[in-house]
């Protein structure tokens, strides 16, 4: 057992310096869009893992798949802007 308290202290002696800095915060801020279709998409794809699909389930998962691309064409598309490479 104490193997294991000597390997936890070892990890956890740098956890203030494993912080997330404001610019990797921001940054999950502008993708969370993209991450909370990915989720839907998953959730939909989970659903019908263990079934034949459904046509219900089959728009569910179309639904899905437009959102998360919707959701990933806007964050490029203001990545463009941001950068000044747009129009």
């Amino acid at each position: 057992m104490s193997d294991i308290v000597t390997v936890q202290e070892a990890v956890t002696a740098f956890a203030e310096w494993n912080e997330p800095t404001d610019a990797e915060l921001d940054a999950i801020e502008r993708e969370m869009p993209v991450i909370l279709a990915d989720i839907e998409l998953l959730d939909a794809h989970i659903v019908t893992i263990d079934r034949t699909p459904t046509e219900l389930d089959m728009r569910r998962l179309r639904r899905a798949r437009r959102r998360a691309l919707a959701a990933r064409v806007e964050l490029t598309n203001q990545a463009v802007t941001v950068a000044g490479v747009g129009a």
